[in-house]
């Protein structure tokens, strides 16, 4: 199954929050009944659609996480924040996971002094991220950042703001619960556009509310 390319509002309807996604989110409030099935099911399009993954890089990772050790739930979880493009959108150089791969793939992104152009690299503690050392380069890093700054800004001020579209409630979600959990594993110094990878992140520290276990048990039968 190919990346998803298509409207993301329709995924929010069906599957709430994904910020890596978008910004906005809805608020449910009607219960349905749901299968064992479609709960497994929507746990785990929740985690491809936010990290962007086709159906098969996901199967992957799931097999990966099985054949290390520890919680196979965890040790997926932290695969997929140890990511280069997640990695990038944790440190707030986008507003997006879409936004941060387009940087990797047109080859904006250095590690360790090194270009990288693969969305799906592996970072490792202590890595080094920067950006190339060009005017074009830094133009685009400053406005991500100047944007990031302003939407903090924002939310200081406004907790909340409520759009009705087509009788659904959606939040304009703020990027600052992002900025809160990037602190931890992540240093970045906006003004000389560079990152430093600290640690593995904690799963604790990961702001979306998805169950992965139950990605797990989707995947039981093909990992």
């Amino acid at each position: 199954m190919s990346r998803y390319r298509g409207p993301r509002i329709k995924l929010i309807r069906r599957l709430k929050d994904l910020p890596g996604l978008t910004k906005y989110r809805r608020i449910d409030r009607e219960k349905e009944k749901k299968s064992r099935y479609r709960i497994r099911l929507e746990e785990k399009q929740k985690l491809r659609f936010h990290y962007g993954l086709t159906d098969r890089q996901l199967l992957q990772y799931v097999r990966i996480a099985r054949r290390a050790e520890g919680s196979t739930g965890e040790v997926l979880l932290q695969l997929l924040e140890m990511r280069l493009d997640n990695i990038i959108f944790r440190l707030g150089m986008t507003l997006t996971i879409p936004g941060a791969r387009q940087l990797v793939c047109h080859r904006h992104i250095l590690v360790n002094s090194r270009i990288v152009d693969k969305p799906s690299y592996r970072c490792n503690p202590y890595d080094v991220i920067t950006i190339k050392d060009q005017q074009r380069s830094r133009n685009i890093i400053k406005k991500n950042i100047d944007l990031s700054k302003k939407h903090q800004q924002r939310s200081r001020l406004i907790s909340k703001r409520i759009i009705k579209r087509k009788k659904i409630l959606f939040f304009l979600f703020k990027k600052q619960e992002m900025r809160q959990y990037s602190q931890i594993h992540l240093t970045l110094d906006p003004f000389r556009y560079k990152g430093v990878v600290n640690r593995i992140i904690d799963i604790t520290r990961i702001n979306l509310n998805i169950n992965e276990l139950l990605v797990i048990e989707y995947f039981s039968r093909r990992a």
